[in-house]
Order: structure tokens, then sequence, then C-alpha cells
């Protein structure tokens, strides 16, 4: 049960953070899981040092996905057209 739920909340953020950084339109399902996945795991990154302690879902654990999808969306955005939008 734990993959699928992975997927519907990657899914969500990734399908958020399309429509924060305008990029909703070039991004299908798949690929909105995909951002959301590696995008909770660059939050994790950033804001807990490395640390992957924390299990579970919350709305911080949530907010920081969501920030970590916009960033990894940013960074694709600057290296596919040179600006972030």
């Amino acid at each position: 049960m734990g993959i699928i739920l992975w997927l519907i909340v990657g899914g969500v953020i990734g399908w958020l953070a399309s429509i924060i950084m305008r990029t909703d339109a070039q991004q299908g399902i798949f690929l909105n899981v995909v951002v959301g996945i590696i995008g909770a795991f660059i939050g994790g990154l950033i804001f807990s040092g490395g640390n992957f302690g924390q299990t579970g879902l919350s709305v911080y654990s949530f907010l920081v996905s969501l920030l970590g999808a916009v960033v990894l969306l940013g960074i694709v955005n600057l290296v596919r057209r040179g600006s972030v939008r």
C-alpha cells in the first residue's frame, strides 16, 4: 500500500509544482509523478541535511516535497531554456 501512496502523493506534488512553474501543459501524469518523487528527495536533502529520519506524511513533508519539486522544475527550465520563467 505504501508504493501506491507514494505514486498518488508524488503525482499531486508534481502536478502542483508544474502549475506553479507553468509547465503543466508540457507534462503528463507519468512525468508529474516522477517530478513529485524526485522533488521530495531533493527537498528532503535540502531541509534535513541528508538525514532521512522522518517518515510519514505531514503538512511539513508535503511542503518540503513541493518546494523540492519546484526547485527541480526550475533547474530543468534553466538548463533547457536558459531562464527559470
